[in-house]
């Protein structure tokens, strides 16, 4: 008896919604509805005669068969992928941009598991302040951008809201008789100055401790002691504890990440519609 053949579209659901702990977000990546999605990996499960996914009422979850699967989905989807490509000389560009204070210090890997989905797109990454990718979109040099947005802004998408806070490490102790060391991105970052604005207007002293290009850089610092950083909680390195209440440092509130995206293609358009999905709430 013949063994059946796995379809595409039900690893690529099995796929996205691994990736993104959520059928939801992967019916939003893939162009689907989420009915779909679960039906075509309950037909791979079949197939497979394996339970992949573990089915919660908010959270999804590989099981150790998923997790013994999903390398393989990913090399299966990526040469199938680059099997349909081979006689194609249709090559796309999209220009994105996206800023560190939305996306973390995984930019990098993200967007490699992204272009793996269509090797004929290439991605023009631009990873700057929000401030300035704003205006590079508005004057058409971008298809897309991720940015974070604090308090009103222009048009875009929200993807998600994120609470924001004084990090630093363990380890760093309060002087009452120095200013408070700031760990920053470059001037142009909004949170930089958003931070600096809560403590002006609290008549709290500060210094600049470190300015970092990136937010590796940033990470570092702060996980090495050099000071405080403000940062959103979802991208605060492992360890780092937010001390603003005990050392009595004003509320930074909330923040927005906001997708903005012109993109025409319906290759860009796809490529778009998963990075929101991967950055969703």
């Amino acid at each position: 008896m013949s063994t059946p053949a796995l379809d595409v579209e039900a690893v690529a659901a099995f796929l996205q919604t691994a990736e993104l702990s959520s059928f939801t977000r992967a019916a939003e990546a893939l162009g689907s509805t989420q009915s779909l999605v679960s039906t075509r990996i309950k037909r791979l499960e079949t197939i497979l005669g394996k339970l992949l996914l573990q089915r919660h009422p908010r959270l999804v979850r590989l099981t150790s068969e998923g997790e013994r699967f999903l390398p393989v989905a990913r090399a299966f989807l990526v040469a199938h992928n680059r099997a349909l490509a081979t006689f194609s000389e249709a090559v796309e560009q999209i220009a994105i941009g996206i800023s560190e204070q939305a996306a973390g210090a995984d930019v990098p890997a993200l967007l490699a598991r992204l272009a793996a989905r269509d090797p004929g797109l290439i991605v023009n990454l631009r990873i700057e302040p929000s401030s300035q990718l704003e205006s590079a979109y508005e004057a058409g040099d971008l298809d897309a951008v991720l940015i974070r947005r604090i308090g009103a802004g222009k048009t875009g998408e929200v993807l998600r809201e994120d609470s924001l806070g004084w990090f630093a490490s363990p380890a760093l102790t309060r002087r009452e008789d120095a200013p408070l060391p700031l760990i920053n991105l470059v001037s142009e970052c909004r949170l930089r100055q958003h931070a600096i604005n809560a403590l002006d207007r609290h008549a709290i002293d500060w210094r600049e401790a470190f300015i970092g290009g990136g937010m590796a850089a940033v990470q570092a610092a702060l996980t090495g002691g050099l000071g405080v950083a403000a940062l959103a909680t979802r991208i605060a390195p492992p360890g780092a504890v937010d001390i603003g209440a005990d050392w009595a440092l004003p509320s930074l509130g909330r923040s927005q990440v906001v997708l903005r995206s012109n993109a025409a293609t319906p290759r860009g358009r796809a490529f778009v519609r998963e990075l929101a999905a991967a950055f969703r709430g």
